[in-house]
């Protein structure tokens, strides 16, 4: 991997400043939809293979969840990335990513460079993105198998939750434990 620019990354205010100019001066909605991976509905689609749409009605984010990834990804040596999918009733909706894949990411591939922030900016354009509220086509989305994307570098509800209930995102081994608890409990429960 090629060395890190040096960099000191900004506040999170001062982030969203300079993503809300970027947007207004290019015609584009800065009022924000934030949405993370569960939010995301890739669906089958005849001629691209997939489309793409986003609800927050079944799995809404928290209130401080964007402040939540802002500075978990901060905690990382690799760019961060805002990414606006399209618009909706007036509104960008947004992600934000983080990977070192975005590092040869500039211009030609539609991100704004920050080198000094180690952050970028993928306006988009003005097209509109739909909104899912059919429960049926949420539960029916392409979860694995979907094809590789920049969005998948963004970060999940559960991590945010994660972060809300124990202060960082668990281990897979964590995971596995609060499942082998669980199903423990469960066993004891039915032995009564």
């Amino acid at each position: 991997m090629a060395s890190l620019p040096k960099f000191a990354r900004p506040t999170f205010e001062q982030s969203l400043e300079v993503w809300r100019k970027l947007l207004d001066d290019r015609n584009l909605p800065t009022e924000l939809v934030r949405i993370y991976d569960e939010n995301l509905v890739f669906e089958r689609d005849g001629e691209s293979g997939f489309r793409l749409g986003y609800q927050t009605h079944f799995t809404p984010p928290p209130p401080e969840a964007e402040r939540i990834t802002f500075d978990y990804f901060c905690e990382f040596e690799a760019r961060m990335a805002y990414y606006r999918l399209g618009s909706n009733r007036g509104r960008s909706v947004c992600l934000m990513l983080c990977d070192v894949w975005f590092e040869g990411k500039d211009e030609t591939d539609g991100y704004v460079r920050k080198d000094d922030w180690l952050m970028s900016f993928h306006p988009g354009t003005g097209n509109e993105i739909e909104e899912i509220r059919d429960e049926e086509r949420w539960r029916n989305r392409i979860v694995r198998n979907r094809p590789l994307h920049d969005l998948d570098f963004c970060m999940t509800l559960r991590g945010v939750h994660e972060m809300l209930a124990h202060g960082r995102v668990l281990t897979t081994y964590e995971h596995y434990a609060l499942k082998l608890l669980g199903a423990w409990r469960r066993i004891l429960r039915e032995q009564r």
